[in-house]
């Protein structure tokens, strides 16, 4: 069941590979997590002496948050892949063009889990022939739909 996607990530990235990664959270996080109130449009990850970080995921605190914790809505998340894993990606990021963002925040087993993607970034032109396309597809359906009423 998803909680959060990137709707962003497919139009700005070509998504080579997906990996479903474990995130350590603090209890506000999870409880803020588990209200909706997340948001995952610029989060990336950082490769940092050999472990995954999660920077720029948004979790917007509860007001019913308990008095003695203090949320940094910007924290920085750690991620938990195997080593295999991570070695894998650390070599495709060493590349040129390649990056990791945040796909998808989703639960799995009642566990919450992120979706992240190795991705390249997209040029203006990809973008455009993107967009062209999905026209096309649409017109095509349109037509379709007009040819099945006759």
């Amino acid at each position: 069941m998803s909680i959060a996607n990137n709707k962003k990530a497919s139009h700005d990235y070509f998504i080579e590979d997906r990996y479903e990664a474990g995130i350590v959270l603090e209890g506000w996080e999870v409880k803020a997590i588990r209200s909706g109130k997340v948001q995952l449009r610029d989060s990336y990850v950082k490769i940092k002496d050999g472990e995954m970080w999660l920077l720029g995921c948004h979790i917007s605190a509860l007001n019913s948050a308990s008095t003695h914790v203090h949320p940094d809505t910007e924290r920085v998340k750690k991620l938990l892949l195997s080593r295999k894993e991570i070695n894998r990606l650390i070599g495709k990021v060493e590349q040129k063009g390649y990056s990791i963002i945040a796909l998808n925040l989703h639960y799995s087993k009642g566990l919450i889990k992120v979706e992240i993607g190795l991705a390249k970034g997209k040029k203006m032109y990809d973008k455009r022939a993107v967009e062209k396309e999905k026209e096309l597809n649409r017109e095509k359906a349109q037509m379709v739909k007009q040819y099945k009423r006759l």
